[in-house]
């Protein structure tokens, strides 16, 4: 019976529905791989900093992950295709062509995951639906966690917010004198861009404070 069913899936009218659990698969072993490492940053943030009903309607309103919410769309298209297909070999003793069964599960898939990214936003520790400005990473203090940040060379720094998230950043030292070195600490203090600019806690300015 497996094999049947593996038979089966292999089939030009299945074959959307086996790319995409395929594609799922890959997701999570990269999402499992990264919890492994610990360090590496594998979700994509996702801000909503202005409301949006078009985000809310497809799941994307709340702070989830991208990849999470891919992963998620994925398994709900993969199965509602095959319902799709087994709902039209039981009533018309074959199943309906690839293209049309992709669309009728493009979109019922599609609310489907609107339900279940919703749920996954509310159940997983760590991702409020609380919206996060950029801005207040502002007078918040980082770490450097990649190469040593010095004016014109940035480097890569870790944040955690008021919601106990980690976010990553590029970041150079506000001061042209000042270096900011692996693992130490910096006050983040202006923003241009995607750029941050930084005070390490060792310049005179903050021991003075």
């Amino acid at each position: 019976m497996p094999r049947l069913m593996f038979a089966i899936f292999l089939t030009p009218a299945y074959a959307p529905f086996a790319i995409a659990f395929v594609i799922m698969v890959g997701i999570g072993l990269i999402e499992a791989i990264g919890l492994g490492l610990g360090h590496l940053d594998l979700d994509a943030d996702v801000y909503a900093e202005t409301d949006s009903g078009v985000l809310d309607w497809l799941g994307l309103g709340h702070e989830l992950p991208i990849l999470i919410w891919l992963t998620s769309l994925l398994g709900c298209f993969t199965l509602t295709g095959i319902a799709i297909q087994q709902g039209a070999t039981a009533l018309t003793g074959g199943p309906l062509h690839w293209g049309l069964a992709s669309g009728g599960a493009l979109v019922a898939g599609s609310l489907l995951n609107t339900l279940a990214a919703n749920g996954l936003a509310r159940i997983m520790p760590g991702f409020e639906t609380s919206v996060i400005s950029t801005d207040d990473f502002l007078r918040r203090r980082g770490t450097i966690l990649e190469g040593t940040a010095r004016r014109g060379s940035p480097a890569r720094a870790k944040i955690v917010d008021q919601h106990g998230q980690a976010h990553f950043i590029m970041v150079e030292p506000h001061d042209d004198a000042d270096v900011i070195p692996t693992g130490e600490t910096a006050l983040i203090v202006r923003r241009d861009g995607k750029l941050f600019y930084a005070l390490p806690d060792a310049n005179a300015l903050l021991q003075s404070i």
